[in-house]
């Protein structure tokens, strides 16, 4: 059974929930509509996107999706690097949920989901070719920072922190 997060009536029927198997259609339907969009699908993308289960959520993740009336219209995915560190990844809303905050909302979800890990850092990698992504992180706090030398991914120019003092403070 999946959890869910019943939200305000600024998104009246949307809910944000938990992945669940039967959900691995929409999470590749959705990613592959983004990364092929913007030129950016890579040989790195198949292992979360074939596989979500075994490389995001077995090992202490989650994929949270945004659905409304039983369509599924965005996702996003918290992938636990560490005991101190949780990745944003796999971010995508379809092209006609743009614009409502939909982004917003997972991306919170999985600070807050990182948050309640004691994760001590929210980190993302991301590409200038995304810049109302790049606004929407900027704006919920991340800061951008040197790119690590190790990445997986070719096309990944930009990497972000939010720092999640909280955690930091209380030495969780």
């Amino acid at each position: 059974m999946s959890s869910s997060i019943l939200i305000p009536e600024a998104f009246d029927k949307l809910k944000v929930i938990q992945y669940e198997d039967r959900y691995a259609p929409d999470f590749i339907r959705l990613n592959r509509e983004w990364l092929e969009g913007f030129g950016l699908l890579e040989d790195a993308d198949a292992k979360h996107l074939n596989s979500p289960r075994e490389s995001i959520i077995d090992p202490g993740g989650q994929i949270f999706l945004a659905v409304e009336k039983e369509t599924v219209l965005g996702t996003c995915a918290a992938i636990r690097h560490s005991i101190e560190v949780v990745e944003i990844a796999k971010l995508a809303v379809t092209p006609s949920a743009q614009r409502r905050g939909i982004g917003r909302l997972l991306t919170q979800t999985a600070i807050e989901y990182a948050h309640g890990m004691g994760a001590q850092k929210v980190s993302l990698v991301s590409s200038t070719k995304l810049g109302s992504a790049l606004k929407l992180y900027e704006s919920m706090g991340f800061i951008s920072k040197s790119l690590p030398e190790q990445l997986d991914y070719i096309s990944a120019d930009v990497y972000m922190e939010l720092v999640l003092s909280d955690n930091v403070s209380n030495g969780r």
